[in-house]
C-alpha cells in the first residue's frame, strides 16, 4: 500500500507493483542533482522509501497536497504543483547545484569514471564530494554510477537491435558481460535476455531529453 501523495527516493533496486482497479496518476520526475532544490531535507532520507507527504514535515508541501486534494481537474493541478515548484526555485540559490550538474553530465557522456575522477570534476576533496553528492542525489556516487550502467545499458538494448551483450556490457562500463547480467538482474528482477523476452527496453533516463 502506498499514500496517495508521496515523495520518493532513488530507488536501490527493482519494485513489483500489482494495481487493484484503474489508477490515476501525476507525477514529477527531477533530475538527479535538482530534487534538493526544492525540498529542504538530505535527499538521502528519501533513498528507496516512499514517503507520505505529511511525514516530510514541509509546511508549504503539505498545503500544496491540500489544495491538489480540492481540486478536481488535472490542468489545475498541475499548474498548483508548477507554481509551488517555480516560487521554490526563485527563493532558492545553491552554489553545488553547478558542481553537481557538471558531474552529471559527465557521467551522462563518459561510462568509465570513478568517484575520484568525478571529485575534481566538482573541484572537491573525494570526502566532500561524496557527502555533497549523497544529500543532493540521494545515493552515494558509487551506487549512483551502478544505476546509470543499467539505465545505459536499458538505453542501448532499445536501440540496437540484435544485440551483442559482450559490446554493450563495454559500452555501458561494465567489466565484462557477466558483471551486467549480475547488475541487470539486480536492478531489474531480469538478466538481459530474460527481459527481452518480457519487456520492450526503455531507458527512463536516456530516453527523456
Amino acid at each position: 500500500m502506498q499514500p496517495r501523495y508521496f515523495v520518493c527516493g532513488q530507488e536501490k533496486g527493482y519494485t513489483d507493483i500489482c494495481a487493484d482497479g484503474d489508477i490515476e496518476m501525476l507525477v514529477v520526475v527531477f533530475q538527479p542533482y535538482a530534487a534538493k532544490l526544492f525540498f529542504r531535507q538530505p535527499l538521502s532520507l528519501f533513498q528507496g522509501e516512499n514517503i507520505a507527504i505529511e511525514d516530510v514535515e514541509d509546511r508549504e508541501l503539505t498545503e500544496l497536497v491540500h489544495k491538489v486534494a480540492d481540486t478536481g481537474n488535472n490542468i489545475h493541478c498541475i499548474n498548483l504543483i508548477e507554481q509551488f515548484l517555480l516560487h521554490r526555485l526563485v527563493v532558492c540559490s545553491d552554489y553545488n547545484i553547478d558542481r553537481l550538474s557538471a558531474v552529471i553530465q559527465d557521467i551522462n557522456l563518459n561510462p568509465y569514471l570513478d568517484v575520484c575522477k568525478l571529485a575534481n570534476t566538482a573541484c572537491l576533496s573525494t570526502k566532500q564530494f561524496t557527502r555533497i553528492f549523497t544529500e543532493y542525489i540521494g545515493t552515494s556516487p558509487k551506487e549512483f554510477l551502478r544505476i546509470i550502467r543499467v539505465q545505459r545499458t536499458l538505453f542501448l538494448l532499445q536501440q540496437n537491435p540484435p544485440y551483442n551483450f559482450a559490446q554493450v556490457a563495454y559500452s555501458c562500463g561494465f567489466s565484462d558481460q557477466s558483471h551486467m547480467i549480475r547488475e541487470f538482474k539486480l536492478f531489474t528482477g531480469y538478466t538481459p535476455l530474460a527481459y527481452l523476452s518480457v519487456y520492450t527496453p526503455i531507458s527512463d533516463y536516456f530516453s527523456n531529453p
